[in-house]
């Protein structure tokens, strides 16, 4: 197993978390889908920060991992919505910019993870925002 695919979770407990995964570019979207998939998860996917908003609206996921670098809207425009409609919806910032923690809306986010090819800090980031939701 790899490094960035070991955690304390069970994979029954992952299975049953339902993640948004957010990002403008279609190829990572189907890396990241696989490997959250891998891992355990349910994973959705969205191109952009409008489709993410309906699909929220569809059905309401576990966690958002967002993209905030998109065209037409960014990332932290969805953030504040997603916050508007259920402040307890956890949104875990997935980035290749580590400046935009500097973002005072970044701050509101549940977690700030930049993207890297070892997945387990995003693997830890969706443990932790899911089992808030669950224990909370």
């Amino acid at each position: 197993m790899a490094a960035d695919e070991q955690t304390d979770t069970t994979s029954d407990e992952r299975s049953t978390i339902r993640v948004l995964f957010v990002d403008d570019d279609a190829s990572l979207r189907e890396v990241y889908r696989i490997r959250l998939e891998r891992h355990g998860y349910h994973v959705r996917i969205a191109e952009s920060a409008d489709d993410a908003v309906r699909a929220v609206h569809q059905e309401r996921p576990d966690v958002i991992v967002l993209d905030i670098a998109m065209p037409e809207r960014d990332g932290l425009s969805a953030l504040q919505e997603f916050l508007d409609m259920d402040p307890s919806l956890p949104v875990i910032i997935h980035t290749a910019y580590p400046a935009y923690a500097d973002n005072f809306l970044a701050w509101a986010a549940d977690a700030y993870v930049v993207k890297a090819p070892d997945l387990a800090r995003l693997f830890e980031a969706i443990e932790k925002a899911a089992s808030g939701r669950r224990d909370g």
